[in-house]
């Protein structure tokens, strides 16, 4: 019993790293497709100041969801980080890259030096959850049971490419969500357009990508599949897309403010109805939940040390984004904006 809250807790951890560094690195990816110097200028200026005060809180999640795996399911850790080792190796180079280029871009004075760290930001935020998504994409299909060793086969097949494609998508709709608004916050009218439509593409791309996604699960990962195709796990497909149909007919009418919500239970409630189309298996059909925990007694303190942890920085961590998303962190007008044309 105590295995099953602890895997709940660390799927929600998953979802929450999701949403919040995958809006990260969708800012990331339209900051890579924003054009030469002149016509990107400003949406990478909205993307600085927009990302600034969050980013390096938003990777608490993944360092949150790396102690509960290992802490909680030592035998699911080893088995996904010993056949899965270089796409991850790969995601966390990105995530220093990508962190170094964004910290790095704004303060330098030389042009080909800010084109560099800008172009290590851009490309790290596109490659870092496309090799995450991957990782997750080859637990799913299976191949990497307990004693598998590590092959390209694990991360390189048509299941990861697709969960890899999908998480730069998701990426990619958050982000471009989450940058509207703060568009609409900042006074940057034109650029609440911009957004807007790049959100509405990056969901129409998802789409796609779903449907291709359900054709190949089919046969490369027919547990999953089978899953989120019925019971609880089709529940939670249907309200994800609900949540998705919600946020395109808020953007289309321009609503930023509650496009971010739906947005964000579009992609939590897809995080979900993977992990119970997947129960009661860690990796499908060869590790369980059981099988893969701990001891009992370290389960315990972990679901203490996590409660601590919740009621210490929760509370920190709400007054944050609260703070962000009323502006109260950044002082960015559009006559700011004017100035980087």
């Amino acid at each position: 019993m105590i295995d099953d809250v602890v895997a709940w807790v660390l799927l929600v951890a998953v979802a929450a790293y999701v949403c919040g560094g995958g809006t990260d690195y969708g800012a990331g990816f339209w900051d890579l497709l924003a054009g030469g110097a002149d016509r990107g200028r400003r949406p990478r200026w909205l993307i600085d100041h927009a990302m600034a005060p969050v980013w390096e809180v938003n990777n608490v999640w993944l360092i949150f969801v790396f102690v509960l795996m290992w802490t909680g399911f030592p035998v699911f850790y080893q088995t996904v980080f010993s056949a899965m080792w270089l796409p991850l190796v790969l995601a966390a180079v990105g995530l220093v890259l990508r962190g170094a280029g964004f910290a790095l871009r704004k303060p330098t004075r030389r042009v080909a030096g800010r084109r560099v760290y800008g172009a290590m930001f851009a490309v790290s935020s596109l490659l870092t959850p496309f090799f995450l998504g991957a990782a997750v994409g080859g637990v799913a299909t299976g191949r990497v049971a307990p004693g598998t060793e590590a092959s390209a086969d694990a991360w390189h097949n048509p299941t990861s490419v697709i969960a890899g494609l999908l998480a730069v998508g998701a990426s990619a709709f958050l982000g471009a969500v989450f940058l509207a608004g703060d568009a609409r916050r900042f006074g940057a009218a034109d650029l609440v357009g911009y957004f807007r439509l790049r959100a509405l593409a990056a969901l129409g791309a998802l789409a796609v990508l779903a449907l291709i996604g359900l054709r190949i699960t089919r046969d490369d990962a027919s547990y999953v599949h089978h899953g989120l195709t019925s019971g609880a796990g089709l529940v939670f497909v249907v309200l994800a897309v609900v949540c998705a149909l919600a946020t395109a007919g808020l953007l289309a009418r321009g609503v930023t403010g509650w496009s971010r919500v739906t947005a964000v239970g579009a992609v939590a409630l897809t995080v979900l109805a993977w992990g119970l189309a997947q129960r009661p298996y860690l990796v499908p059909t060869s590790l369980t939940v059981a099988e893969g925990a701990g001891a009992d007694t370290t389960l315990r303190w972990l679901l203490l040390v996590t409660l601590v942890a919740v009621v210490l920085i929760g509370p920190a961590l709400v007054v944050l984004y609260r703070l962000d998303a009323r502006g109260d962190l950044q002082s960015l007008t559009d006559e700011d904006l004017q100035q980087q044309t």
